[in-house]
């Protein structure tokens, strides 16, 4: 059926539809000089306003990149200014959002945590690539379509489904024609910045973002305090372990080309690991800022002084994919056999969902904490994490 539709034709169908968002409630004239900031723990990537009351409310969002958005409900007109601000200088997003094309695959399982999946109904990753097994699940029957890369998805098919948002990651960068053609069609789009966030509950926090958009701020709200709790529950068992003390981990891939691809110094992982009690085993890798990428290659005969003197060693499946055996990963990298960690049986390797479910960052800390203080018990299942043997 949609193959009778050309692609200009569902352009006009979609302008149509988008010119029927507007509405009698104007807020040109709304005072808009008192912000009201929405308090937030840990993020530092973007913020959030309110304005207004009643039926002249409205929420400002703010993104690092210096992307600026005014969601409105239906039936709103945006103000010529905020603050000093023309308006002409924001995204507008109207709500209620009800088709969603989602390219950045980590802030899924965020809309998933907050009961509104279903208001999903495009992905940029394929079924194969997702680790959650519910919503690999959805993609695989249709409900979550897959429209294409996102540096090259089906913009009929996005058109179609009615696209009211799209949400991408920093990669979108790599490929601005894209966003300029999404932007082009009438559809907003968010750049999402959450992998940016230094602080592992920072990451987290960005559910708020989403529940601000999709009208469950409380159900938002009361995930992360939980979360928080949970989070400063293992902190407060570790805070007091000096450094001398901390066992040394290295979290790692081997890539194909035969380097060592680790989390730089100081990005989340790292601090999790101090978090949870240990002490990152490259935190003095010395790495220029060369880019924002969280990781660096460095030759294995580099890895190899950071690694073998350490007391735990996390493979990192995100990369080159799942290892089960302790012979898999001697098969990458076979001097990883004189290591510390391998001959005390201290190997454990991350689960293909680990970075993909930014919902467990507690989760995956607590399972950390366990790990690196040699308390998981003998035949215990982890979500995030299994042993190498």
């Amino acid at each position: 059926m949609r193959k009778v539709f050309s692609f200009f034709f569902v352009i006009l169908l979609c302008a149509v539809l988008g010119g029927c968002r507007g509405g009698s409630s104007d807020l040109s004239g709304v005072n808009q000089t008192g912000e009201n900031l929405v308090e937030l723990e840990y993020a530092d990537q973007f913020s959030i306003e309110k304005h207004g009351d009643g039926d002249s409310a409205f929420s400002v969002i703010r993104i690092q990149d210096g992307l600026n958005y005014i969601v409105l409900s239906e039936g709103q007109q945006p103000p010529e200014k905020v603050g000093n601000d023309n308006i002409d200088t924001y995204t507008v997003i109207y709500k209620p959002l009800d088709s969603i094309y989602m390219a950045a695959s980590s802030a899924m399982d965020l809309i998933y945590s907050i009961d509104s999946i279903d208001l999903v109904k495009m992905t940029a990753t394929r079924e194969s690539e997702w680790g959650i097994e519910e919503i690999r699940n959805k993609v695989a029957s249709g409900e979550i379509e897959y429209v294409g890369k996102y540096s090259a998805p089906d913009y009929e098919t996005i058109l179609y489904n009615e696209c009211d948002l799209a949400i991408e990651s920093t990669m979108i960068y790599h490929n601005p024609e894209v966003k300029e053609a999404l932007e082009s069609l009438g559809i907003p789009v968010m750049v999402e910045r959450s992998s940016y966030e230094s602080h592992p509950m920072g990451r987290l926090e960005w559910i708020k973002l989403y529940g601000l958009l999709l009208d469950k701020e409380e159900i938002a709200g009361q995930f992360f305090d939980e979360m928080s709790k949970r989070f400063t529950d293992v902190i407060s068992e570790t805070e007091s372990i000096s450094d001398d003390k901390r066992p040394e981990v290295a979290f790692f891939s081997i890539s194909a080309n035969n380097y060592a691809t680790v989390r730089k110094p100081g990005d989340y992982i790292s601090k999790m690991i101090y978090m949870a009690g240990g002490k990152y085993a490259m935190s003095e890798l010395p790495v220029p800022d060369e880019n924002a990428l969280s990781t660096t290659n460095i030759q294995l005969e580099s890895f190899f002084e950071y690694m073998v003197d350490s007391d735990y060693l996390i493979y990192n499946s995100a990369i080159q994919g799942e290892i089960y055996t302790l012979n898999d990963l001697k098969d990458k990298f076979g001097e990883i056999s004189e290591a510390k960690a391998v001959k005390a049986g201290n190997v454990w390797c991350t689960n293909k969902s680990v970075f993909q479910k930014s919902s467990g960052v507690c989760q995956m800390m607590e399972e950390l904490y366990l790990i690196i203080n040699n308390k998981v018990s003998d035949g215990q299942e982890l979500e995030y994490f299994h042993k190498l043997t």
